[in-house]
Order: C-alpha cells, then sequence, then structure tokens
C-alpha cells in the first residue's frame, strides 16, 4: 500500500487523487467489519496500519485515525441504522465530528431537533456523516442522569443537515481540514442516537472502553510522526546524536504493542478491562507523548536552517507532531 509523495504535499486539503486512494484502500473502515464492507482489522493490525500512515505524513495518519475511529462508532449503531449507513451502495461511509458537548437535542416523540455549533472536526469536507454529542432537552428542561449530570448522546447526522466554518488556523495537520460547524434544527430520528461503550456487534474491537481505543489510536500517530522525523533527521546528523532518539521511540513501539496485545487478550477472552487498568494505559501514554516530544525538541537545535524552512519536510513534520500534541486526550487540559 503505496502513495507517492508528491501527492502529499502540504496543502490545506486532500487532493482528488489522495482521497480516492484512501477510498480504494478502504482506509475509513478499518474498524468496521466485513459484513458492513469493512477490513475489520483486529487491533495491532489496524495500530500497524495507522502508524505507517502517520510516517508517511502527518495529515494522512491524522485524517484516517480520527475518521476511521469514527466509523468505528458503527458498533454502537442499532441493526437498522448501521445497515442502512453502510450497506448503501452510493458511495464509500466516512464519518467524523466531535467529541465535545456544544449542542441540545430536544426531545419530540421519537424525533430530536439538535442545535448548536460543534469544534474541531476533522476532515470536515470529506465526511459523509458528522457525528456529535448533545444534551437531551425534554419539555425545555436539560434532562439529568440519576447523578444529577445532563443527559448526552451521541448522534450520526447526514453532512446535508450541517454547515461547516471554515475557521481551520493551526500551524500543522492542514490538509486534516479540521473545521467546526454548525447545526440549526435538524430533526433526527432517535434511530441515530447512540452511546459510547453500549456496543451491539460481536467482534473483540468493540469490546475495548472507547478511551482506551482513543489512546492507543491517537499514541500510534505520535509514535509514527516522530518515527519520519528521526528519518528524515538521520539525513542530516550522526547516528550516535539521535541514539537517545532511537532508544525513546524502541521503547514506545514495545510499550504501545505490549497494551494492544493484552487488550487483544484480554477482549478475546471476555475478560473485562478495569478501570485501573485503562489508567496505567492512559497515564504510560501521556508520559510516552511527553518523552517523545522532548526527544524531538532536544535534536531541533542541532538540525539547522532546513529544519525550520517552510518548504523541508523536517519542519513540516515538526507543525504536524506538535499541532497533534494540542489534543485534548494529551495536552493535559
Amino acid at each position: 500500500m503505496h502513495i507517492k509523495q508528491s501527492s502529499l504535499l502540504e496543502a490545506p486539503v486532500f487532493t482528488s487523487e489522495v482521497l480516492a486512494w484512501i477510498t480504494k484502500n478502504n482506509l475509513w473502515n478499518i474498524w468496521v467489519p466485513k459484513a458492513y464492507n469493512g477490513l475489520e482489522l483486529s487491533l495491532t493490525e489496524g495500530l500497524q496500519k495507522l502508524q505507517g500512515l502517520a510516517k508517511t505524513d502527518g495529515s494522512l495518519g491524522w485524517t484516517v485515525t480520527l475518521c476511521s475511529g469514527a466509523n468505528y462508532f458503527i458498533g454502537n449503531l442499532q441493526p437498522e441504522t448501521r445497515s442502512e449507513i453502510f450497506l448503501s451502495p452510493k458511495k464509500s461511509v466516512c464519518f467524523g465530528g466531535s467529541g465535545g458537548v456544544f449542542g441540545t437535542a430536544e426531545q419530540q416523540g421519537d424525533t430530536y431537533s439538535i442545535s448548536g455549533e460543534w469544534h474541531y472536526a476533522t476532515g470536515a469536507p470529506y465526511l459523509t456523516h458528522f457525528t456529535l454529542n448533545a444534551k437531551i432537552i425534554a419539555d425545555g428542561d436539560v434532562v439529568l442522569n440519576d447523578d444529577g449530570t445532563p443527559l448526552v448522546y451521541s448522534f450520526v447526522i447526514p453532512k446535508e443537515a450541517v454547515s461547516i466554518i471554515e475557521n481551520r488556523g493551526a500551524m500543522g495537520l492542514k490538509a486534516t481540514a479540521t473545521h467546526s460547524f454548525q447545526v440549526n434544527s435538524a430533526v433526527v430520528s432517535s434511530k441515530y442516537a447512540f452511546v459510547y461503550n453500549t456496543f451491539y456487534l460481536p467482534q473483540p474491537i468493540f469490546k475495548i472502553p472507547f478511551s482506551v481505543f482513543a489512546d492507543l489510536t491517537l499514541w500510534v500517530n505520535y509514535l509514527g510522526m516522530a518515527e519520519h522525523y528521526l528519518e528524515e533527521a538521520a539525513t542530516i546528523l550522526e547516528h550516535e546524536t539521535l541514539e537517545p532518539f532511537y532508544s525513546v521511540l524502541l521503547k514506545t513501539n514495545q510499550q504501545l504493542y505490549k497494551f494492544a496485545e493484552h487488550i487483544e487478550l484480554l477482549t478475546t477472552s471476555d475478560t473485562v478491562i478495569t478501570e485501573a487498568y485503562i489508567e496505567t494505559i492512559h497515564a504510560t501514554a501521556s508520559a510516552s507523548v511527553k518523552e517523545i516530544s522532548k526527544a524531538i525538541l532536544n535534536i531541533y537545535p542541532l538540525l539547522g536552517v532546513k529544519a525550520c524552512s517552510d518548504q523541508h519536510v523536517l519542519n513540516r513534520i515538526f507543525r504536524d507532531y506538535f499541532t497533534a500534541t494540542q489534543h485534548h486526550n494529551f495536552s493535559g487540559r
């Protein structure tokens, strides 16, 4: 699976060639079962695929990760809904959206009227459907959970019900075309509502808590981008100078895939993944990303003018990597 590097030169959006290549290789559907036209990769296989894409190009890896990660919600959808969307003969399905709760869904019988403005939808112009989280309103009041917190449902809605707000302004990951989007009183059937971690498909991948799935798929992107940075840096600096960087990435690979292997073991044996283990994964991943960031910054002053030239690949990887680290999972916010 290869794509020409000339097709991935920095641009505000992917070319039609890149999008066609993603579709041809069915990369939006890495985690989707074969019965629904997906690749149905295991956790380890999928992570390896994403790592390779991120090493090729940061925007490519990040966009496929976030959008295939949204298609992962097929496991949360009711049978009728997932069949309607994923077995449609019209076109490839690409979900994406926001994890923030920035809107409301007013219950009206068996439908919801959704309104709000959501931020940071990776791949906004490439999406066929948007996913969003909204507080549930009934009879004019916010519906509360038993613990007093607002009840929140997630929804998947067609792109036609959404207005994209082109406010992308980050220094890197430009072709991810990560924009905000707005929904104004879109009436959506309750069958398009879903809840994280409530799954209706039997594959082991859907037994993974979503927070763990998110941590591992993002972490592997940082690793892939850092490997690309190291590869380019090795054309300028001696191996001895880069030895600490090699060690960091070797350690990261070992940690990440050890977790992936154990998660696969737990999910295939129907063993519960404990909260303590979930926290261990997150803490290890967070510490690892900080270690990778430090390794990049340690060699940056040694790379010369090339590393700060807008047109050099080292500069693009640098900007992509540190833009990616601002994702809320790993930014410390």
